[in-house]
């Protein structure tokens, strides 16, 4: 699972956009770099996490094709 936001020191990376989730998501963290076959992405968000799940879609940009990840669930950082 992918829990680093902004990864862009990987050998080769593609782009992902997150789709859904809470609407206090910085636009920032939508669009970000992940490895080729990730299937899952999770952010921290508010204290606790947002988790992404890779689909089958990619959503055309004027720049690049973008991998959708949509909103999946929202963990608790547990104490």
């Amino acid at each position: 699972m992918h829990d680093i936001v902004n990864d862009a020191s990987e050998a080769y990376s593609v782009w992902a956009v997150l789709v859904g989730g809470p609407a206090s998501i910085p636009k920032a963290l939508r669009t970000q770099t992940v490895k080729p076959l990730e299937q899952k992405i999770k952010i921290p968000h508010y204290g606790g996490y947002e988790h992404f799940e890779r689909t089958g879609r990619l959503q055309e940009n004027t720049s690049s094709q973008q991998i959708v990840f949509r909103w999946t669930a929202r963990t608790e950082v547990a104490e």
